[in-house]
C-alpha cells in the first residue's frame, strides 16, 4: 500500500490529467481539489476519481474546454452554464464570480447547470469563509442517482449534498453532508479496500439490508438509503428533493434525466458578505462566545471532546501533511493501469 505526501497526490492527478489531454490550468484545478481531499481525510473525493473522471471524458461526458458561460447576471445572481467541462473548474469559476458579486450587493446566489462532478463541497465553502463569506452550497444529480427516497427500493435520488460554512478565528465552522446515508465515494472506497459498510447505508437490489459495498454495483443495483435510518429517512429523503428543485429546476440543470450519466451536477451556491451585515468585531465576539458555549457542553460518559464541524478535517489534514496518505492496493493498482494507457510513467511515485 504506497503512502504518498500532498504534493504527489498532486502531480500524480496532474499527470494523468495531462497525459489524458486536458488543458494544463484546468488539470491543476482538478489535481488540487482531489490531492486536497485527499489530505483532510476524504478519499471518496480524492485520486481515486481519477478512473470515473477519464471514463468520463472517453465517453464524452466532460468536455475539456467546455466554455464557462454567464447565462444570466442582474442584481444579486447569476446563472452559469458550465457546457460539461470538469466541475470543479467551472465551481471555482463560479465561486469566485459570487465573490465578486457578493462584495458589492452583500450577498450572491450563483445557479449552475452542465456542470460535471465537482468534488468535495466543503472545499468550496471553507475557502469562501476564509474570503469573509457565510456560504451555502448545494447539489443534485439531474442524472441517474443512487438513493432510495423514503420507503422505495430503488435509485431515484442523488446523494445530493449540502456544505454550509462561517467564518471563524479559531477555525471556520464547516459543515458537508450529504442527505443520503453515505457518499457514493465511500462505497467505492470500502469496495477497493476489501471493507464492509456499517449497517443502514444500503440495500441490494432486491431491498434486503446489506454491508457488502458490491451489493450496491453489482446486478441488479442496490441503493443507498437517506438520511435517518428507518425511522427518520423522511427528513433526509426530504432534504434530497429540496435539493432537487433548488439545484436541479432552478439551475436550469434538470431532473430524471437520462441523457445524463450520474457524474453530472446541477449547483446551487449562496454568499453572504458578513461585514456588510454586522461589523468584523461584532460577529467575531459571537462567534467566540458561541464555540465555547458548544465546547464546554457537559459531556456524556465516554466522550473526550465536542466537535464542531469542520473540526475533524482540519485535523485529518495536520496527521496527512506530516504522514501521507496510504493509497489502498486496488486503487493503486487501477491508477497505474489508466497511467499505462495514457502512456503516464508512474516511475517516480512509491510502490
Amino acid at each position: 500500500m504506497p503512502v504518498l505526501n500532498q504534493s504527489q497526490l498532486f502531480e500524480l492527478a496532474n499527470r494523468i490529467l495531462c497525459g489524458a489531454g486536458i488543458p494544463p490550468e484546468d488539470a491543476k484545478i482538478v489535481a488540487q481539489e482531489l490531492s486536497d481531499a485527499n489530505i483532510v481525510g476524504h478519499d471518496s473525493h480524492g485520486v481515486m476519481r481519477l478512473m470515473q473522471y477519464i471514463d468520463f471524458v472517453r465517453d464524452g461526458h466532460v468536455k475539456p474546454n467546455g466554455e464557462f458561460e454567464i447565462v444570466k447576471q442582474g442584481g444579486a445572481f447569476a446563472i452559469i452554464d458550465g457546457h460539461f467541462n470538469f466541475g470543479q473548474v467551472t465551481a471555482r469559476k463560479g465561486l469566485a464570480l459570487g465573490i465578486e458579486i457578493a462584495r458589492t450587493a452583500g450577498t450572491a446566489t450563483v445557479m449552475m447547470r452542465n456542470c460535471n462532478h465537482i468534488g468535495r463541497l466543503g472545499a468550496y465553502t471553507h475557502d469562501a469563509a476564509e474570503e469573509g463569506f457565510a456560504a451555502m452550497m448545494s447539489v443534485n444529480a439531474p442524472g441517474p442517482g443512487g438513493v432510495a427516497p423514503f420507503g422505495g427500493m430503488e435509485r431515484r435520488l442523488g446523494t445530493n449534498p449540502i456544505s454550509m460554512a462561517a467564518p471563524s478565528l479559531n477555525g471556520h465552522l464547516v459543515l458537508d453532508m450529504t442527505t443520503s446515508a453515505t457518499a457514493e465515494g465511500k462505497l467505492r472506497v470500502a469496495k477497493q479496500s476489501g471493507q464492509s459498510v456499517p449497517e443502514g447505508m444500503i440495500i441490494d437490489g432486491h431491498g434486503n439490508p446489506s454491508t457488502d459495498p458490491n451489493a450496491y454495483y453489482d446486478k441488479p443495483f442496490g441503493s443507498i438509503l437517506p438520511l435517518g435510518g428507518p425511522l427518520l429517512g423522511h427528513k433526509g429523503s426530504g432534504l434530497s428533493v429540496m435539493v432537487d428543485v433548488f439545484c436541479g429546476m432552478l439551475s436550469g440543470s434538470g431532473v430524471c434525466r437520462t441523457d445524463l450519466p450520474r457524474g453530472a451536477n446541477g449547483v446551487w451556491m449562496y454568499l453572504i458578505d458578513v461585514e456588510q451585515f454586522l461589523s468584523q468585531d461584532e460577529y467575531d465576539q459571537w462567534m467566540s462566545k458561541y464555540v465555547s458555549h458548544i465546547k464546554d457542553c457537559p459531556r456524556l460518559p465516554g466522550v473526550d471532546e465536542i466537535l464542531l464541524p469542520g473540526e475533524i478535517e482540519e485535523r485529518r489534514k495536520v496527521e496527512r501533511q506530516a504522514n501521507g496518505v496510504n493509497i489502498p492496493d486496488e486503487t493503486w493498482r487501477q491508477l497505474k493501469e489508466l497511467a499505462a494507457s495514457l502512456n503516464v510513467s508512474l516511475a517516480a511515485f512509491p510502490d
